[in-house]
């Protein structure tokens, strides 16, 4: 029958060896860093991308608009609806917009010459919300026409504690904006 005092040692010397020994700490300690990390890099490349996008509805908005600055649109009839269809071919590889056209929202207006052009901020608590308009401007009339257009883009990590969101339902407004005078 063992002695009570070498179990003790033993149970010593299991414990100083469990200790000392130190494989498996580098997985240990990755285990405890690994979710900080990930959320991080997942919250930085969302972020990258949500700025690339914004960038290419710029960009597509703007080549848009050179529809209106050239008279193109209105020689040709264009609606709102033949306008943003031109809008989602151009931002298309980013955008989940062919076939569902209510994911972009299309304001333009005409503001004639000596006019103060009012532009109103389309978050209202949480949701967008207009008035939006689709005006074409005239044919040879020198008035200003503001083009902007907006996305709603999902978000997904703001589940991790990172929130950029600026609508509800973890979602970002990408919006677009090109001002111009119409060509005679």
């Amino acid at each position: 029958m063992p002695s009570p005092a070498a179990a003790k040692v033993s149970v010593r010397n299991a414990l100083y060896r469990f200790r000392a020994n130190r494989r498996g700490s580098v997985a240990v300690e990755f285990a405890l860093v690994a979710p900080v990390f990930f959320a991080l890099l997942f919250a930085i490349l969302e972020t990258a991308i949500m700025f690339f996008a914004g960038q290419a509805l710029e960009v597509g908005t703007q080549d848009s608009a050179r529809l209106l600055l050239t008279h193109q649109a209105q020689d040709s009839g264009m609606t709102e609806t033949q306008f943003k269809t031109d809008l989602c071919n151009r931002i298309m590889v980013l955008f989940n917009c062919t076939g569902n056209l209510a994911n972009i929202t299309v304001d333009v207006k005409v503001f004639p010459p000596g006019t103060a052009i009012t532009i109103t901020d389309p978050i209202v608590s949480g949701n967008l919300t207009g008035p939006f308009a689709y005006q074409l401007p005239p044919t040879g009339s020198p008035n200003t026409v503001v083009v902007r257009a907006f996305y709603q883009w999902p978000l997904f990590v703001t589940g991790l504690g990172y929130n950029i969101s600026n609508l509800n339902g973890s979602q970002r407004l990408l919006a677009a904006t090109a001002a111009f005078h119409v060509e005679p």
